[in-house]
């Protein structure tokens, strides 16, 4: 089998115009900046582009550091980080997350995906829409829920990912100058978990 070796200064010209896409780019965003597809998969082959996740790429130096979060992200637009992959992002755990947490709309086609594993929530109506941030990780923007809205959740989850994971998310927040009892009632409401989080919320003030 013969092997078609791309000219230097095309993989040159390549790699600047994956630079101005992005930090990571997909295969699609190669193909319409005009890379033809035989160079990306050279250039992928040679190392001079990491692949992510299928269709998915960075130059060596942009390779994520909470890659899981944001190849999720860049795979799943609709999808919000949550419960403990959210506590994780906003420190408010001593858990590991050995998945990214998800939570998508009700009636969504439930996500492909063959890495990072990831743990998908149904959520409806404002238990999806209300709470939601925008942050940017290693320059992509990923949607995840604020805190007192991530604790709701925990608590409404609690039977899933256990009691003890939400009483240390609120212990955490509770020592932070941020603490809003306020806002954790407000989400608290959404969430449908306002009796079982007020004897603890009343404890923390």
């Amino acid at each position: 089998m013969i092997k078609i070796l791309i000219p230097l200064k095309a993989v040159a010209e390549a790699i600047e115009t994956v630079k101005e896409i992005g930090s990571t780019f997909t295969a699609t965003q190669t193909l319409e900046a005009g890379i033809h597809p035989r160079t990306l998969y050279q250039m992928r082959d040679k190392g001079v582009i990491v692949q992510l996740a299928r269709g998915l790429y960075c130059l060596p130096e942009n390779v994520p550091v909470n890659f899981d979060i944001t190849v999720v992200t860049k795979k799943y637009p609709k999808a919000v980080i949550c419960l403990i992959s959210a506590l994780s992002y906003h420190d408010l755990t001593t858990q590991i997350p050995h998945a990214v947490s998800i939570a998508l709309p009700k009636g969504t086609t439930s996500p492909k995906l063959k890495y990072p594993p990831i743990t998908v929530h149904r959520f409806s109506n404002d238990a999806y829409t209300e709470g939601i941030e925008t942050h940017t990780i290693d320059n992509t923007p990923v949607k995840i829920y604020c805190i007192e809205k991530t604790i709701a959740d925990c608590f409404k989850y609690r039977n899933k990912i256990g009691i003890d994971i939400a009483l240390e998310a609120l212990k955490l927040y509770k020592t932070r100058k941020s603490f809003n009892i306020t806002n954790l009632m407000k989400y608290a409401k959404i969430c449908r978990v306002e009796r079982i989080m007020k004897p603890y919320m009343e404890m923390s003030v």
